[in-house]
């Protein structure tokens, strides 16, 4: 192909400083130079150039040349901001504190995971049940992995007896994972390692094997061919990986993308849940206790989320949302499981419910715009009492196995550091366990939920985080962070990055979107396919709503999103560029032509829909895409693109590409940067060391583009650019 050098794009950022004129630096920024192909793929009839797409070729040295030189500059310029060492300081120093994790009882044992302060991955530690906490010892700790902490634990899974433990590894943030077996007495390993697993759980059979997921290894590269043929297998201990039963999947005429199996806590059934894409399920069951005995289907389509969360003998009870879109819990004989003999065990109600099990109960996890509410219900079906949380934001963890008198949750919300509780079942007492000690008084911040209106009338929550007494008077650095999609919901939560950008007199907003699953269903499903434009359009309805009401205004809004949420703001700032001052896109999906093209992509066009479905469905894509609707001359905002060189769930191609399409026709001064982390994936199993090196270099960013020259906690002049 011709290929035609793109002109080195140099760009001056002068930053006035009215208070401190001496120390103020220009950063001069020289794009390194950007190849383009004449690549154009037709989709009905209409042509479409892609002329970075050698850039998706991850494991060619031009792009190992080019993330590169991108790398160079991009540091080059962060090391310039006069107060990045400073963020990172005070971002170490406010991470350093002991975070433990809810206890958890596996055979004679009680395990915890624990990190003291700045450990790159969380250590599990454990004491015999019944004797003093503090006799805990450190059972398994991934920080020897490797050194640098790029090895993290994935999972764990016990044995029924609590005797033998499979763990999950991930190398580079890479979604392929390796199993290990242990014996919990001598923590020797026992087996030989099984590799080339990908999204899988690993659930026990008795003590004598477990069930895992994977799809065969990809020809090409591991890390950006397609993958979408899921299996799940069962692993005999004390036998070859090679030799592991095939137990369902990889029919050629049926590609389910995500498949998952699981055994009930008597180990009576075997519970298969085959996905064509990431919402809605088929629902199979296997009798484990008579040899060769057939799988029976439940559901034979994926027009629901079902699944079964516990079982009394043949009596099954199974979470769906088949004609009720906030979910319910139904109970079905085995012998007869299909929906026309479903009876409602916890009916639907106006709030979407998270049901778990412990100790003998049923524990609802209401959202009720999206704060936790959690009700205790026996297995007939009574309501016991609603648990008594510790105040208002969101609670997990009510799980435990059956025979438990107690167990942990975890309580949090923008202000209040994760504490654990421990709940006593048939009281319904509930008494602290563990509160962080953290340099952080959440008494000096407040968190205010307000509901706004949308382009179309929709009304929308959002909550508002700052510190108390702040001026509203349109010039406070606000960040607007949000995701729309997958029916995820965002629910308050405590950041310790989030604590440190507050505590710079920084507004945190997260408004809950369409797209999410605050809502249940109806409310995700509007955010999909052809609806997608809902989600932009819920977001900047937010921003907007800041900028109205005081809270900032454009010269001091900053965008966020992660995966999903980078193609939110992707979408946003090509959409409406004048809206806010930085752009902060991470592990985006930002070409909609293509993303199903890549790992396991193509299981997300439930929400998405893909370019080759319909010429209308090609045609949607195209408008809101973010590789595909950066426009010459358009001012766009600062923008530092975040992602990572081993993500194989949103590769980086889609952050490449972007990157190079803002370098090449952004117009004035704001800079357009993408920080390409080494060895780190989607995000998971980051080590803490790179994730306050990215905080850092992201609230540096942010700030410095909106004009500060010092740190805002240090001066009440905010100095404009």
């Amino acid at each position: 192909m011709k290929r035609i050098l793109l002109l080195a794009i140099t760009l001056c950022i002068f930053v006035s400083c009215k208070n401190e004129p001496e120390t103020s630096k220009a950063i001069a920024v020289t794009y390194p130079e950007t190849t383009k192909t004449d690549t154009v793929d037709t989709y009905f009839g209409v042509d479409v150039e892609d002329p970075y797409r050698w850039l998706e070729d991850d494991r060619s040295e031009a792009t190992e040349a080019w993330v590169k030189s991108q790398n160079e500059v991009t540091f080059g310029y962060l090391n310039n901001i006069p107060y990045r060492e400073e963020l990172k300081t005070r971002l170490s120093k406010l991470w350093n504190y002991e975070k433990i994790g809810a206890p958890f009882k596996e055979g004679d044992y009680t395990y915890y995971s624990k990190n003291d302060g700045l450990q790159n991955q969380y250590v599990i530690y454990r004491y015999k049940t019944g004797e003093d906490p503090s006799t805990a010892q450190v059972f398994l700790d991934p920080n020897t992995f490797k050194e640098d902490g790029t090895i993290s634990l994935g999972g764990l899974s016990f044995s029924k007896n609590g005797k033998i433990l499979a763990y999950s590894i991930s190398e580079g943030g890479s979604d392929w994972r390796k199993i290990l077996v242990m014996d919990v007495e001598s923590k020797e390993i026992i087996e030989d390692t099984l590799v080339d697993i990908k999204f899988s759980g690993m659930s026990w059979y008795k003590n004598e094997g477990f069930y895992y997921s994977s799809y065969d290894k990809p020809k090409g590269s591991e890390l950006s061919a397609k993958t979408d043929q899921h299996k799940v297998y069962y692993h005999k201990l004390g036998t070859k990986q090679s030799d592991d039963q095939l137990i369902y999947g990889g029919t050629p005429d049926e590609k389910h993308r995500y498949i998952y199996g699981s055994v009930t806590e008597d180990d009576r059934y075997l519970i298969i849940t085959p996905r064509v894409s990431t919402s809605g399920n088929k629902l199979l069951i296997k009798d484990l206790t008579t040899p060769n005995s057939e799988f029976v289907t439940i559901l034979d389509h994926t027009n629901s989320d079902s699944n079964i969360i516990e079982n009394e003998g043949t009596k099954l009870f199974i979470m769906t949302n088949l004609n009720a879109p906030n979910q319910k819990i139904v109970t079905v004989d085995a012998s007869n499981p299909a929906p026309e003999n479903w009876i409602d065990f916890i009916p639907e109600t106006e709030n979407v419910l998270s049901p778990s099990t412990g100790g003998g109960y049923f524990f609802a996890e209401y959202m009720v715009d999206a704060v936790s509410k959690v009700l205790q219900y026996d297995y007939n079906g009574k309501l016991v009492r609603e648990v008594a949380l510790p105040g208002v934001g969101s609670a997990g963890g009510f799980g435990a196995k059956k025979e438990e008198s107690e167990l942990y949750y975890s309580f949090t919300n923008y202000v209040t550091p994760g504490s654990i509780y421990k709940y006593d079942i048939e009281s319904g007492t509930s008494e602290l366990f563990r509160k962080p000690a953290i340099d952080f008084n959440p008494e000096d911040y407040e968190s205010n939920q307000v509901f706004y209106a949308s382009k179309d009338g929709t009304k929308v929550p959002m909550i508002i985080t700052h510190k108390k007494g702040l001026e509203l008077n349109g010039k406070n650095p606000t960040i607007l962070y949000g995701y729309g999609g997958f029916n995820v919901s965002e629910t308050p939560r405590f950041s310790i990055a989030n604590a440190v950008w507050m505590e710079q007199g920084g507004i945190y907003a997260v408004p809950n979107i369409r797209g999410g699953g605050e809502y249940g269903k109806a409310w995700h499903d509007a955010g999909t396919q052809m609806k997608k434009q809902n989600v932009f359009d819920d977001f900047i309805a937010a921003a907007e709503y800041l900028i109205e009401n005081n809270y900032t205004s454009p010269d001091y809004l900053a965008i966020r999103g992660g995966s999903n949420g980078g193609l939110l703001v992707g979408a946003t700032m090509t959409q409406r560029p004048d809206l806010m001052k930085v752009a902060l896109p991470a592990v985006g999906v930002l070409d909609m032509l293509r993303y199903h093209t890549f790992t396991a992509g193509a299981g997300w066009a439930y929400d998405y829909g893909t370019a080759e479905d319909s010429k209308e469905m090609f045609e949607y894509l195209k408008g809101y895409s973010p590789v595909h609707n950066v426009k010459e001359g358009v001012e766009y905002p600062a923008t530092l693109i975040t992602t990572g060189d081993h993500d194989d769930r949103v590769v980086p191609a889609h952050s490449f590409k972007f990157a190079a399409e803002l370098q090449a026709k952004q117009s004035g001064n704001n800079p357009t940067l993408i920080r390409i982390e080494t060895d780190a994936g989607h995000g998971a199993g980051t080590p803490v060391s790179k994730t306050l090196e990215q905080y850092a270099d992201i609230f540096g960013f942010t700030l410095y583009n909106m004009g500060f020259d010092v740190l805002p906690s240090k001066t009440k002049e905010k100095v404009k650019g």
